[in-house]
């Protein structure tokens, strides 16, 4: 539940984070490192994302701010609630509240901080529904969310399988020069392109396992159990690999891209697979709505 966060300054003073983190305490040491940097109220809040550990602390944000997301990502706050403090139960979350994007959009949207522009671009859905990158054209940084984790299996249950290369493409296509994932080490010039190489390889492993998979009759966590181990293992949060495989056979199925799966199935297979029993399923987890954060292991 430890993610990255941004802070843009425009030329005219005016300030906009990129993303709140997850508990309470590291929500105000955000706010506090901010304050150390200008003496300016943030203008406004981007969420990239619904999940926990990008939203958790829009509840500090002054009434007035604006909190801005995709509308779909407004959505699943709303509809995940504080699922993910249920079942991520590793970090001391203090008090959070519930509070969702309240400017929402559908595909683009550009925010003016004097002369610097901050554009927001809707990817999805790769990694969720409401993927949102958030890109400084002058600057050439572009802010990732979860499209990007740099030393992780990205996870893609709630997202999209088939749409996640297409995201990356598009990542691609604006030539960042700093790319600052949703997770792990800012990546900077020739990195950047490694890193997206990365990403895109692996999702070429996620379809054809799935494929090879589906064809053969196999479970996802079949699939993962009797696969050939790759490089793609040694990154943090493997068990993400099983989620992955029930959203690419969901999408081979023919089933449309947004179709809810099963979270107490998806949960269990990864936790089948990691073999980690400190991942718990909250009680009444295979009723609530599957819209439930799964982003992140509770040592994360």
């Amino acid at each position: 539940m430890i993610n990255n966060t941004g802070l843009v300054v425009g030329d005219d003073g005016s300030v906009v984070l990129v993303d709140m983190t997850s508990t309470e305490a590291r929500n105000r040491a955000l706010l506090a490192a901010v304050e150390g940097v200008t003496a300016r109220r943030p203008r406004a809040l981007v969420n990239t994302h619904h999940h926990g550990d990008h939203t958790y602390g829009n509840w500090l944000m002054p009434a007035q701010t604006p909190i801005i997301g995709h509308v779909k990502c407004r959505e699943d706050v709303l509809a995940a609630g504080l699922l993910a403090a249920q079942v991520l139960t590793g970090p001391d979350y203090g008090h959070i509240e519930v509070r969702p994007p309240d400017v929402t959009f559908t595909d683009s949207l550009t925010l003016h901080l004097g002369e610097r522009a901050l554009e927001l671009h809707h990817v999805g859905p790769a990694h969720t529904r409401s993927d949102v990158v958030a890109w400084l054209p002058e600057q050439r940084v572009l802010y990732t969310g979860d499209i990007a984790f740099a030393g992780g299996q990205p996870f893609l249950a709630e997202g999209s399988v088939a749409g996640y290369p297409k995201a990356l493409a598009r990542i691609r296509a604006l030539e960042p020069e700093v790319l600052v994932p949703g997770h792990g080490p800012v990546r900077r010039g020739d990195e950047v392109t490694a890193l997206l190489d990365d990403l895109e390889a692996y999702a070429r492993h996620v379809d054809e396992l799935a494929r090879e998979g589906h064809a053969a009759g196999r479970t996802p966590l079949e699939v993962v159990r009797g696969k050939k181990e790759t490089r793609f293992d040694r990154w943090q949060e493997s068990e993400r690999l099983v989620g992955n495989l029930h959203r690419a056979y969901s999408e081979l199925d023919g089933n449309p891209l947004e179709t809810r799966l099963e979270p107490i199935k998806v949960w269990g297979d990864m936790i089948d697979y990691n073999g980690d029993r400190s991942i718990a399923m909250p009680e009444g987890a295979g009723v609530v709505h599957p819209a439930d954060p799964l982003g992140a292991r509770p040592d994360r």
